[in-house]
């Protein structure tokens, strides 16, 4: 119904881990309930904005999302095609990972990495793996983004790395900086030896 608006930003508000930016257009002030890591590029009150938007039509309420661009929009769009995913669980995906991360998780299959997200348990990760991989992979090549591959290990000796290092007391923010570091060695970004990883990532973290 509404493809974007481009206008004012009038205020950005913040409550309960949502944010509402009021976009000015035409003299008309548009709520709308934007992903948070959208402020990060967002321009100062007063200056002017383009934001894609999708608007939820419900019983009882009628809510306005906003996105950054086009792409993050329709991600969101199939995100809550999938049975159990409502719009909040959707917006926190997509603020959590952000659009490359999170299309990447799918494509993959990295249910862990879903995880992550406040809401999202095992299940509701590996249904929404399940039901939009083969779309996703399609929907990534149409659209032109290009996922660049991460200095971490193969997705499929991902999940046995990550849950290894975690049973040995490592956080998840602690694996992922290991991971990334030692994944710039030129020798060890190009292996599949599980163990390799795991000696290399437990060495950077005893540094």
């Amino acid at each position: 119904m509404i493809g974007y608006l481009k206008g004012t930003i009038a205020s950005i508000q913040k409550t309960n881990n949502r944010v509402t930016l009021t976009l000015e257009v035409n003299q008309i002030g548009y709520d709308l309930q934007v992903v948070p890591r959208l402020l990060q590029s967002l321009p100062s009150e007063g200056e002017a904005a383009q934001i894609f938007t999708h608007l939820n039509v419900r019983e009882d309420q009628m809510i306005l999302f906003g996105f950054g661009s086009a792409a993050e929009r329709d991600l969101f769009r199939q995100l809550i095609s999938v049975s159990g995913i409502g719009p909040q669980l959707g917006v926190a995906l997509l603020d959590t990972l952000g659009l490359q991360d999170l299309v990447q998780a799918i494509v993959s299959g990295n249910t862990r990495l879903l995880s992550r997200t406040p809401g999202v348990g095992a299940k509701t990760a590996e249904r929404i793996a399940l039901e939009l991989k083969t779309k996703l992979s399609e929907w990534r090549q149409q659209s032109g983004i290009v996922v660049t591959p991460g200095a971490g290990p193969a997705a499929n000796i991902l999940e046995d790395v990550e849950m290894t290092l975690l049973a040995l007391g490592y956080t998840d923010q602690e694996i992922t900086q290991a991971l990334q570091a030692v994944g710039q060695n030129t020798g060890l970004s190009k292996s599949g030896d599980a163990e390799a990883w795991i000696r290399q990532a437990i060495a950077w973290l005893s540094q």
